[in-house]
C-alpha cells in the first residue's frame, strides 16, 4: 500500500469514528468532570439506594432462578461437552429470563439496572456460558437498540417475540473488520422495487448466532454527499435468520465459555424490508456504539461475581492448606495476595452497584464510568483468577473432574480461569476501552483548540484559535493549583484522606492532560502508552471514589463499619502506589525505545534469535507449511 493510501485509510477511519461519537453532553458526568480537575462527588454520593419494591421484585425471581440453575445447570457437563443444552435454554425462556430488560408492555420483565445486574451477577457465579445465552440476547442483542432507537411499530412486532425467548445476536465484527468499521466490507443495496435492501457479507462471533431468530447486522449503504465530500454509511437491519440467503457457516470454538453460540454468519442475497432498517440510514455504527456503551454495566457485574466466588475458593484453601506448621494464608507471601484480592473485589462490587444505580437514576452521562467499568473490573478480575490459580498451586491448574477423582474438593480454578479471560475482550478489548475514555477525556480541549492540534491549518485558522484558547487556558489552569478538598470529607473517617487525596490527583491529572497536548500535539493521537497512563490514573481515581462511597453506604445499613472501611482503605492503599508511579512515567519512560525495538522485531531483524538455542528443534514457518503442502 502507497503512504498515501494509508494516511487517506487513517483519515477515513478517524472520520468514521467520529461521525458515530456521542458528541454532546447534557448530563453531568464524574468522570468527564475529574478529567477537568473538577472532582464532583455530589455526582456518585451519596451511594444510589436500590428501592424496596424493586428489590423486593428482584429478589423474588433471583429465588426462583437460583433454583432453576441449581437443578439444571451442570456448569461442568456444559464445558466437558462442549454443548448448551436446548433443554435449559427453553428452561431459561419460561423463566422469563430472555426479558428481563424488556419492558413490561411488550411482555417483559422490566427489571431496572441493579436487578438485571444482580440475576447476571448470580448466573456468572454458577456458569460463564449460561452468562453469554443471557446477556448477549438482551445487553446488546436486538432488544437494546430497539427499545433505545426503533419505532413504535418495530418494537410492538418484535419486544414481544424476543422477551418470550426469541434468541437474538449482534453482527458488527467481520473477519477483516474489528475496531475499523471504516473497512467494513457487508453491504445493503436498495433492491430494484425499492421496497427493502440487499444484504451481502459475512460476519463473525456473533454471540447467539447459532441459535438465534433474529439479528441486528451493521451494513454499507450507499455513501452519501455530505458538504461536498463523500462519506461511507453504516446502517443497522434487524435481520430475520430464516431468510432466505442467511447461513451459519461456522460455530467458533473457544477456550473458554465452551458452551456459547457463537457463529461465523453469512448473508447472499439476503431480502431485508424497509421497515427493518433502525433509527435511519447512517446511523448504525452510532447505534452500535450507544449498544455497546449501555449493555457495557453487564459484564462489570459478572466478574465482581466471579471475583467473590474465587474469594470463597481462596479463602477456604488458604485455611486448609498447611505448610511448615502454618495455613499457608498465615505466610506473607500468601496474605498479601488474599489481602489485594479482597480489597479489589471490594471495589469491583462498588463500581458494579454505582453504575448500575445511577442508571437507573437517570441523572448523570454514563459512557465513561460504563467503559471504566468495563475496563477496571476485566482487569482485576483476570489478575485475581491468576492469583487464585498461584495460591492453589498444581490443584488450580488441575480440572475439577480429575480432582474429584482422586477424592479432593472439585473447585473448578482452571475452568473459571479459561471462561474469564474472555471479559478482556468482549464488547471492546480493554486497548479500545482505553482509547475511547482518552479521547472523551480530550474532547474538552479537542472542542477549544483541536484546530491547533492539526497539522494542516493554516494560519488564518490558528491565530483566532489561539486567542480563544490562549484567554480559556489563562483563566482555567490557575484554578487546578488551588486545593479545592481541605476540610470536606471529614465525615467518611479514615477514608477522607484518600478522597483529598482523589481532589488532589485530578487536578493533576487535568494538569497533565493538558501538558500532554501541548507537548505531542498532533501526535498525541499516536502516544498510545501516554493516553494509557491517564486512562488509568482516572480509572483508579473513579475506583477509589465509588469504594469508599460504597464502604459508607454499607456502613450505613448496618455492614460492619470497620470491616467495610478497612476493605475501601487497603484497595486506595494500592491504588495510590499505581496512581504515583503512572504520574511518574507519563512523561518519562522508554515507550520510544519499546516502539523502535518493535518495529525492528515486525521487519524480522531478530529472526536469528527465534531459533538460535534450538536450531533443529523449532520449524520455521517455511518448513511447517512445507509438511502441510506434502501432506495433502
Amino acid at each position: 500500500m502507497k503512504p498515501e493510501q494509508k494516511t487517506r485509510g487513517a483519515e477515513e477511519a478517524m472520520e468514521v469514528a467520529e461521525a458515530s461519537r456521542e458528541t454532546e453532553w447534557e448530563k453531568p458526568s464524574f468522570v468527564g468532570d475529574l478529567f477537568l480537575g473538577n472532582y464532583r462527588l455530589d455526582l456518585i454520593h451519596p451511594f444510589p439506594e436500590q428501592g424496596v419494591d424493586d428489590k423486593n421484585a428482584g429478589d423474588a425471581f433471583l429465588a426462583k432462578l437460583e433454583r432453576f440453575l441449581s437443578e439444571n445447570v451442570d456448569a461442568e457437563k456444559i464445558d466437558r461437552d462442549a454443548e448448551y443444552p436446548q433443554e435449559v435454554l427453553e428452561g431459561l425462556k419460561a423463566l422469563g429470563a430472555f426479558g428481563m430488560k424488556i419492558p413490561v408492555e411488550y411482555g417483559g420483565m422490566g427489571f431496572s439496572a441493579v436487578n438485571y445486574n444482580r440475576a447476571i451477577a448470580l448466573i456468572a457465579t454458577w456458569c460463564g456460558s449460561t452468562v453469554a445465552w443471557v446477556s448477549a440476547h438482551q445487553s446488546i442483542g436486538v432488544p437494546q437498540p430497539l427499545k433505545l432507537f426503533g419505532t413504535a411499530e418495530q418494537k410492538k412486532k418484535w419486544l414481544p417475540r424476543l422477551a418470550a425467548g426469541a434468541i437474538s445476536a449482534f453482527a458488527l465484527t467481520e473477519p477483516g473488520v474489528g475496531s475499523d468499521p471504516a473497512k467494513m466490507k457487508t453491504t445493503a443495496r436498495p433492491s430494484p422495487d425499492g421496497k427493502g435492501w440487499i444484504l451481502n457479507g459475512l460476519k463473525l462471533w456473533c454471540t447467539n448466532g447459532t441459535r438465534a431468530e433474529l439479528l441486528v447486522v451493521m451494513a454499507q449503504t450507499p455513501p452519501k454527499v455530505v458538504g461536498g465530500k463523500e462519506k461511507k454509511q453504516i446502517t443497522a437491519f434487524v435481520v430475520e435468520t430464516n431468510s432466505p440467503g442467511v447461513k451459519v457457516e461456522h460455530r467458533c470454538q473457544f477456550m473458554g465459555l465452551r458452551g456459547i453460540g457463537n457463529a461465523l454468519i453469512s448473508f447472499k442475497d439476503v431480502f431485508v424490508p424497509n421497515e427493518n432498517l433502525v433509527w435511519g440510514e447512517g446511523l448504525g455504527l452510532k447505534l452500535a456504539l450507544i449498544t455497546l456503551n449501555t449493555g457495557r454495566l453487564t459484564i462489570p457485574a459478572g466478574c465482581a461475581a466471579g471475583s467473590r466466588r474465587m474469594l470463597q475458593i481462596a479463602r477456604d484453601w488458604a485455611n486448609e492448606r498447611v505448610q511448615w506448621g502454618l495455613p499457608i494464608g498465615k505466610h506473607e507471601a500468601i496474605a498479601v495476595e488474599l489481602a489485594w484480592m479482597a480489597s479489589h473485589t471490594f471495589a469491583q462490587e462498588a463500581i458494579a452497584w454505582l453504575t448500575s444505580g445511577l442508571s437507573d437514576a437517570g441523572k448523570v452521562d454514563l459512557r465513561l464510568e460504563a467503559a471504566m467499568a468495563k475496563l477496571f473490573n476485566t482487569e482485576v478480575a483476570w489478575q485475581i483468577v491468576d492469583k487464585l490459580v498461584q495460591i492453589r498451586g498444581g490443584r488450580g491448574y488441575e480440572t475439577s473432574a480429575s480432582l474429584e477423582a482422586r477424592g479432593e474438593k472439585p473447585w473448578p480454578v482452571e475452568r473459571i480461569m479459561r471462561d474469564m479471560r474472555i471479559n478482556r475482550i468482549f464488547e471492546g478489548t480493554s486497548e479500545i476501552q482505553h482509547l475511547f475514555i482518552a479521547r472523551e477525556a480530550v474532547d474538552p480541549h479537542m472542542k477549544r483548540a483541536g484546530i491547533i492540534l492539526k497539522p494542516d491549518a493554516t494560519l488564518g485558522e490558528l491565530l483566532p484559535a489561539l486567542t480563544r484558547a490562549g484567554l480559556h487556558y489563562a483563566a482555567w489552569y490557575p484554578t487546578l493549583l488551588i486545593p479545592k478538598g481541605r476540610g470536606k470529607f471529614g465525615d467518611f473517617g479514615k477514608l477522607g484522606k484518600h478522597l483529598r487525596f482523589a481532589e488532589r490527583a485530578s487536578r493533576r491529572l487535568a494538569r497533565a492532560i493538558f501538558h500532554a497536548m501541548t507537548r505531542f500535539q498532533a501526535k498525541l493521537e499516536r502516544k498510545q502508552r501516554t493516553l494509557f497512563r491517564i486512562v488509568d490514573i482516572g480509572t483508579d481515581l473513579f475506583a477509589m471514589s465509588a469504594a469508599i462511597t460504597y464502604a459508607q453506604h454499607l456502613a450505613k445499613k448496618g455492614v460492619d463499619t470497620a470491616n467495610a472501611y478497612d476493605l475501601a482503605d487497603h484497595f486506595c492503599r494500592e491504588a495510590r502506589l499505581r496512581i504515583e508511579n503512572n504520574f511518574r512515567t507519563l512523561f518519562h519512560n522508554h515507550d520510544d525505545y519499546s516502539y523502535q525495538v518493535a518495529m525492528t522485531f515486525m521487519k524480522g531483524d531478530f529472526q536469528w534469535a527465534e531459533g538460535m538455542l534450538v536450531e533443529g528443534i523449532v520449524p520455521t514457518p517455511e518448513k511447517i507449511e512445507e509438511a502441510i503442502r506434502s501432506m495433502v
